[in-house]
């Protein structure tokens, strides 16, 4: 974590990466007709904030459990394009956008926990790529039961 000079710097870091995906996500929702589609991206929205809000915890001084399993991995997001944002794009595009920024943030928040030598943030960051996992997890099955099966 040499990037950083102390553990705030790492907070704010990681507090900035869930402001952005809110923000991404509340306006991917502005951009779905389908009201479904809106509520999904919504909810996406409000999940990064509560990361936040577990980040802003974590630096007044709270701490996170340890994440209590490991989330299964579907991998459907390795073999995936992601789409160009575009405010017509399909459920499945916007899936797929989705699916590479939660795989992103699950890689981000990893590699915090492996360069972090602080035991307490190191558990917090590990608990963050889990729920990150969850929402790739999420994407994943819904893409596998909404546009993979299509016929």
């Amino acid at each position: 974590m040499s990037k950083f000079g102390s553990v705030d710097e790492v907070l704010d870091f990681a507090i900035a990466r869930e402001e952005e995906a809110c923000a991404f996500y509340l306006q991917m929702a502005q951009r779905m007709d389908k009201p479904w589609m809106k509520e999904a991206f919504e909810g996406f929205a409000d999940q990064e904030l509560g990361h936040k809000d577990k980040l802003m915890a974590v630096k007044q001084g709270k701490t996170l459990a340890p994440a209590a399993k490991q989330i299964t991995d579907l991998k459907i997001s390795d073999y995936v394009v992601a789409a160009p944002v575009s405010p017509d794009m399909s459920y499945a595009d916007a899936l797929t956008v989705a699916m590479q920024r939660e795989k992103k943030a699950f890689l981000l928040y990893t590699r915090l926990a492996d360069n972090c030598g602080i035991p307490e943030l190191k558990d917090t960051f590990e608990a963050l790529a889990q729920e990150e996992a969850k929402h790739k997890l999420w994407l994943e099955v819904e893409y596998d039961d909404k546009v993979l099966t299509e016929d």
